[in-house]
């Protein structure tokens, strides 16, 4: 079997986070930074960046053949997790899905929502910017986010504190994927 290396992937991802329904940067400009204006970096990962998509079938069965006869698709899940580095207020409010801030001459705060579990949450968007084969780049845009994990800031003697992140992709509607990929290809 011949390995074609420059299909071979090995490099850090780089992440945005924008508003829920942020201008996306056109497939075009694959190779180039999002505005600033409409996406913050997060700043640095440790362990990578994984883009994950989790797919569940319901089997067709009938009585007169032993084997499955079909599938259909039950259930979608697509993730990107992290740990972020930079254990900023700013990427604490995001884990935690937002917040309340405020800042003043030599400091800011933050207190975490508590409100309702009726209340909507606020959805961002996420930008991951990563490679591609061919030493190019790949862009997976997550439309509607929210973190469904556990969030935990570690203060160790020995360990760096990072904030664990695992942003779920959410339904948008019927005319928009929740999830765009792009690679580049030139």
């Amino acid at each position: 079997m011949a390995v074609n290396t420059n299909n071979l992937i090995q490099g850090p991802a780089t992440l945005y986070q924008g508003v829920f329904g942020a201008t996306e940067p056109a497939d075009s400009a694959v190779n180039t930074t999002p505005q600033a204006s409409a996406w913050t970096d997060l700043g640095g990962t440790q362990d990578g960046v994984k883009f994950g998509g989790d797919q569940t079938y319901g089997e067709l069965e009938v009585d007169q053949i032993t084997l499955r006869v079909g599938s259909r698709l039950t259930k979608q899940d697509f993730t990107i997790e992290t740990s972020l580095a930079e254990a900023t207020l700013e990427n604490l409010a995001l884990t935690l899905n937002g917040g309340t801030t405020a800042s003043g001459a030599g400091w800011k705060s933050f207190e975490p929502n508590v409100t309702s579990s009726a209340t909507q949450p606020n959805y961002f968007a996420i930008l991951l910017d990563g490679y591609a084969p061919q030493q190019f780049r790949r862009r997976i845009i997550g439309r509607r986010m929210l973190n469904t994990d556990s969030v935990e800031l570690a203060y160790t003697k020995d360990k760096q504190t990072l904030i664990p992140a695992k942003f779920a992709v959410h339904y948008v509607s019927a005319g928009i994927a929740p999830i765009h990929i792009v690679d580049q290809t030139a």
